[in-house]
């Protein structure tokens, strides 16, 4: 989060205690937003998905991804504040998704929010996407400084004790593929489509999980750290193997499984961990935020880890685990409270780590 202070930032006079914050978000293929309070109350959250369109290429496709966001994101605006029942009068400040992401769709939002800040005379914030996830359990449930959070999205997979806004450190990252990666490859392997993720779930539900032999990769590890493109090339290999001795739910399922006893692992190390070198003031909370977080089979190992460890456990509704913008409206209220605008000359960022001095993980292709 940029704070530096030039003199075109509208200064914060109005509604410190409950501001009323509209959010933007356009880092993939979402495009939406979100007015919410300070007090807590989403007063609108809408999104425009062109994920149908990417399905057809098998993915995000990037240059299609910023016309859609170029074409929908006026009258999603329009349709959020219809929703919330409030005017620009009302609205406090506008925060907006500033990276990382696909830099095309990053800018669309950017610009919009800077320029709507300007006319309107309101502070803007730039928001990392990932602090978005990172505090939405805050906006949900409450939840207090500090706690530890396992971030899963589609590019994304991390282990961080969130001590404030703004101060995060990262006690484990990927070494290559996210989950979420590692659904979408799994689920085109098995010609589920795209999303992968849902379409995992979905079809493991009539499948036996132990059914295919795939490994866990960096069980038993002595860091925090994760890895699964070895499993993503397992699957492809058992699946050219065996063909249709299985059920595409038999592959579905012991995909799934194996992605959850690879998170409950990196987890349970850095409970461990972080009970040796962090003293918590409460009772310890482990937040699961990002799209993989709405997946049932790994929120339940997830609670089994926690009743075992005696560590509470906060996952958001699964329609604020996958992107949307009323993460980034809080995100703006958290900023907002603290009388930390952005500049409106910030520049957007395709990569935007949140523990910027952590040191990279052993291993090649370094997701920061």
């Amino acid at each position: 989060m940029t704070t530096d202070s030039v003199e075109n930032i509208a200064e914060i006079k109005r509604n410190a205690s409950s501001p009323i914050i509209l959010g933007i978000e356009s880092s993939c293929d979402e495009t939406a937003a979100a007015i919410v309070r300070g007090d807590h109350t989403i007063l609108s959250n809408v999104i425009a998905s062109s994920s149908a369109i990417h399905a057809k290429h098998g993915g995000v496709v990037p240059e299609i991804a910023a016309r859609a966001h170029l074409d929908t994101l006026a009258p999603v605006i329009e349709e959020s504040l219809k929703e919330a029942g409030v005017t620009w009068s009302q609205i406090d400040g506008i925060a907006a998704t500033g990276g990382p992401g696909l830099i095309g769709g990053v800018l669309v939002g950017t610009v919009a929010a800077k320029a709507m800040a300007q006319f309107h005379d309101l502070p803007y914030f730039a928001i990392n996407h990932l602090e978005g996830h990172a505090l939405t359990a805050r906006l949900t449930d409450k939840v207090a400084f500090p706690y530890l959070l396992l971030l899963v999205s589609g590019g994304h997979t991390q282990i961080l004790l969130v001590k404030d806004v703004g101060n995060y450190e990262r006690l484990g990252t990927t070494m290559d593929d996210a989950a979420g990666e590692l659904f979408d490859k799994g689920a085109k392997v098995l010609g589920l489509g795209y999303p992968g993720g849902p379409a995992i779930e979905r079809s493991a539900l009539a499948g036996n999980a132990k059914a295919i032999s795939l490994p866990r990769p960096l069980k038993g590890a002595d860091h925090c750290h994760f890895s699964f493109s070895g499993l993503k090339t397992a699957l492809a290999q058992a699946y050219d193997k065996y063909g249709d001795q299985f059920e595409i739910s038999d592959y579905a399922a012991s995909l799934q499984s194996a992605i959850a006893d690879c998170l409950y692992d990196r987890v349970k190390k850095a409970i461990s961990k972080s009970f040796e070198n962090h003293e918590f003031a409460q009772k310890p909370v482990l937040v699961v935020a990002g799209g993989v977080a709405a997946n049932q089979a790994i929120s339940r190992r997830l609670h089994s880890l926690c009743a075992d460890y005696d560590v509470g456990l906060a996952v958001p509704p699964a329609k604020l685990c996958t992107d949307n913008a009323a993460m980034i409206a809080w995100a703006g209220v958290e900023y907002y409270r603290r009388n930390m605008p952005s500049s409106l000359d910030f520049a957007p960022r395709p990569r935007w780590p949140l523990d910027d001095k952590a040191s990279p993980p052993p291993g090649r292709g370094v997701r920061q």
